[in-house]
């Protein structure tokens, strides 16, 4: 029962991150483009890790330096926003997920890696079916 409530704090936590993030004024952020892929609360709402992906990843740590001093407002806008007991304190944490199922999805489809399970099927192409 409690998993459920940190699970739609974290929905919605992440939901106004997303939000927020748009209004910080840091330079380091402006042309950046930056999602938030998952959030992770602690079951007493201290902490709060944010999990961010950036698109260009030579600008990663620049953009975690600037969060890192925007996590102070991000943090009054947020508890202002969601009204709990405690607005937790946030730890942003970069994450490389999307590369790496981008990677995993680029082996999947290379066939000297990958080869059929049944050779019969060597024939089936499967890019031409709709």
């Amino acid at each position: 029962m409690a998993s459920n409530r940190i699970g739609r704090i974290n929905e919605e936590i992440q939901r106004e991150l997303s939000t927020l993030l748009r209004t910080v004024k840091d330079p380091r952020l402006q042309n950046a483009l930056v999602t938030i892929t998952h959030v992770d609360t602690t079951s007493d709402l201290r902490y709060a890790r944010i999990f961010i992906s950036a698109l260009d990843k030579g600008q990663e740590a620049e953009m975690m330096k600037g969060l890192k001093s925007a996590s102070g407002y991000l943090r009054r806008e947020l508890g202002a926003a969601l009204r709990l007991r405690y607005t937790p304190e946030l730890q942003f944490i970069a994450d490389d997920s999307i590369e790496q199922g981008a990677h995993i999805l680029e082996m999947l489809r290379n066939p000297e890696v990958v080869k059929p399970a049944n050779p019969a099927n060597t024939h089936i192409n499967l890019e031409e079916e709709e």
